[in-house]
This record gives C-alpha cells, structure tokens and sequence, in this order.
C-alpha cells in the first residue's frame, strides 16, 4: 500500500494490528508503571495517580501502604495525617476523601476485597472507569477496556486512531480496533510512545518507528 494511502485512510484493524506489532516489537516490557503488590495497593496508587506523575505516587505509597495494609485500616486513618502522607501528590484533601470512602465501602461492603467487576469497581467512591481499568487489566488480568490518559488519547488521535477527545469514546474507538485480549498492554504501548517518542509538545516524528504510517508524521 503506498504510504500516502495509509497516511489518509481511515482506520482499519489491519492498520491498527502493524501498529500494535511495531509498538510491541519497541516497548516488550511496557507495564503499569505504579508500584504495587495486591489490588488494593493499586487502587490507592491510582486514585494518587490523578493530576500526578507516577513516579512521585511511588515515592508517596510505600510508607503508606506500611501504616495502612488493608482497606480497614485505612478506613479508619486519621484525615489528617493521610492527608499529610499524600501531600506532595496533589489534590491531597479531594484524595483523602476518596480514599476514606473507598476504603470503608471495599470494608464494609466486600469484606475488604476489591471488587473485579467493571460494575462493582465504578460504584465505588472515587473510582471511574478510567481506575477500574487500571485495577482489571493490572491486578485481576482482566480486560475489559482501554484505558485513557492523557498519553493514550494524544498518541491514539495523533496516529489516526480516533478523532475523539473524550476518554470514553476514545476508548470506543480503540475497542474497536483491537481485540480485548491486547487492551491492557495496547494502554502500557501507547503510554511508553507518548513518554519517550510521540511527546505533548514535540513529537520526535524524525526517529519515530511508526511516521510512515502515522498521520500526523512530519517527516
């Protein structure tokens, strides 16, 4: 197919299925990029993950997944010395709320297990489809989306794969494309291009692996 045809066709699973195989072949040990040991510890650090980098979540969570290792105990933290402990994350009193309320409902409410249904996972405080994702593609090995931060909507449109700004219709999009067993890496894929290659405010289209077929390449 001469590139200017894949350059302006509209998106087909065949395109898409190059693009996941090159992105595969560059990143093979993309993963969750928060640190964590159960689902519990990756529902906090994802809730800390709004408005932040991952890296400072991972410098926040060790020392409070010491002084609280269940949902109980965190049920029951003291609001302000969590909210002294997730400080430097941001949005910290929004945060604590969030957890609080998280913590009590997976207590009371699921005998301190985090629940592994899409469902269960977005009735919870705090926690949207974006989180539940997180939770079901990285703890449970469930895939039942997409998920959509701000790197896997910017690389995804960049690349033709959408033309929506929405996370939930982007995440329709790429649904679409992409059979659900590859949903969870597809995310950790696009997240490590949008981080090292196909970056907000200059894309390095001139090394870029994927500018001939990329849309939106400038070289």
């Amino acid at each position: 197919m001469p590139k200017i045809a894949k350059r302006r066709g509209r998106p087909t699973s065949e395109r898409a299925a190059e693009i996941y195989t090159r992105l595969l072949e560059h990143y093979p040990d993309a993963h969750c990029a928060l640190d964590f040991k159960t689902p519990f510890q990756l529902l906090v650090a994802t809730i800390l993950s709004a408005q932040c980098t991952d890296k400072r979540v991972n410098m926040v969570t060790p020392a409070l997944f010491k002084r609280f290792r269940t949902p109980a105990a965190m049920s029951e933290a003291n609001p302000e010395e969590l909210e002294e402990m997730i400080k430097s994350t941001g949005f910290f009193r929004n945060k604590t709320k969030s957890l609080l309320a998280m913590s009590r409902t997976v207590a009371e409410q699921h005998g301190g297990r985090v629940p592994d249904t899409m469902d269960d996972l977005v009735k919870l405080p705090g926690v949207g489809r974006k989180t539940a994702n997180v939770v079901l593609g990285n703890a449970y090995d469930k895939n039942e989306g997409v998920v959509v931060d701000t790197h896997v909507g910017r690389v995804s449109g960049r690349l033709g794969l959408t033309k929506e700004s929405d996370p939930v219709k982007v995440e329709q999009d790429l649904a679409k494309l992409f059979p659900s067993e590859q949903w969870t890496m597809l995310a950790h894929l696009l997240i490590a291009h949008g981080r090292q290659i196909c970056e907000a405010r200059r894309p390095k289209c001139e090394i870029c692996f994927l500018n001939d077929i990329c849309p939106s390449s400038r070289v």
